[in-house]
């Protein structure tokens, strides 16, 4: 992957669809949406191992945010490497996840916590709220922390 060359307002995001999952259209019609809403997209497809989505952010260390889509039911198999990867500092960014998370129709507050608990850090359930929530980000990333040097 080659390096991009990232300017200082640029708003850059790295999107994908987990590794067991093939649904591409939600994924290009989220793409498209945050390039309207301005920002960057590193679109990295469907079927994409977090491996991929790690090197992307090597490759774009500017990026604000991993966003994966998973719409066939077994995100918490696919993202079972998170811990590992965040751990070695190859996923610093925070991680976002949206779709349908579960097999099944009904859905618990166990199957998010257990996703939490693998480093997930947001879970989108309308994709219209995804600008919101990476702004929310950008400005809690912002915030003046006390004991931290300003520059």
């Amino acid at each position: 992957m080659t390096q991009h060359r990232e300017h200082r307002d640029e708003r850059l995001v790295i999107l994908g669809v987990a590794a067991s999952d093939s649904h591409a259209v939600a994924n290009h019609l989220i793409a498209m949406r945050l390039r309207l809403d301005g920002f960057v997209v590193i679109n990295l497809g469907v079927c994409t191992p977090l491996e991929e989505f790690a090197e992307a952010l090597e490759a774009y260390p500017g990026a604000e945010a991993a966003i994966i889509g998973s719409l066939n039911g077994h995100a918490y198999e696919d993202l079972r490497r998170l811990p590992a990867l965040r751990r070695s500092g190859r996923l610093r960014v925070p991680v976002v996840l949206g779709g349908n998370l579960s097999v099944g129709s009904r859905k618990t507050d166990t199957h998010i916590r257990e996703l939490r608990a693998l480093g997930v850090d947001h879970i989108v359930e309308d994709p219209d709220d995804l600008t919101a929530l990476l702004d929310a980000i950008r400005a809690h990333l912002a915030a003046p922390v006390p004991g931290r040097l300003h520059a």
